[in-house]
């Protein structure tokens, strides 16, 4: 998959990089028939992101993939095709994070979300928006005193504008 961009916020050096854990994680920008996209909400810290989290052992990016978004936005989606990677360093973990990104469409109606605990303290919610609309939030609309903030608007927002270019 293409690597569409480097996010190093933090001026992590190279030999730095490599102690870092390394965390892979998939994602995607889901139309629905309608052609919005499916953005989740922070109703706690006031920020969007794309579907999408980590790869477990033993799954494959699209298993992870569809897994995440049966959880967090309570659809079963079919992958149409790839968009690429962004790789992010975030010292204050130690980690270098690989997002795999994906173009999809919901398959069926949609459900009822899944929430790991952790998302319900956050108070997530599904948003479905047009495109241009889901861009606009994502850059706008993130509250920057939460750490991971930047890095997901940076990541998100060139994931949404490849998915529009597509």
């Amino acid at each position: 998959m293409k690597q569409l961009k480097l996010i190093n916020l933090e001026n992590v050096s190279e030999a730095e990089a490599k102690t870092y854990r390394v965390r892979e994680a998939a994602r995607a920008v889901v139309f629905d028939d309608n052609n919005l996209v499916a953005l989740l909400y922070s109703t706690k810290n006031k920020y969007y992101k794309l579907p999408g989290g980590g790869v477990e052992k033993g799954e494959d990016y699209k298993t992870a993939l569809k897994r995440e978004c049966l959880e967090e936005i309570g659809c079963d989606i079919e992958i149409l095709k790839e968009i690429g990677s962004i790789v992010e360093y975030r010292k204050k973990f130690n980690m270098k994070q690989t997002s795999y990104c994906y173009i999809a469409k919901v398959k069926g109606k949609k459900g009822v979300p899944k929430l790991e605990p952790d998302e319900v303290e956050e108070g997530f919610e599904t948003v479905w928006l047009p495109l241009e609309k889901a861009l606009i939030e994502i850059k706008n609309n993130n509250d920057f005193t939460v750490y991971e903030a930047p890095y997901m608007v940076i990541r998100d927002t060139a994931f949404l504008e490849e998915a529009t270019d597509q």
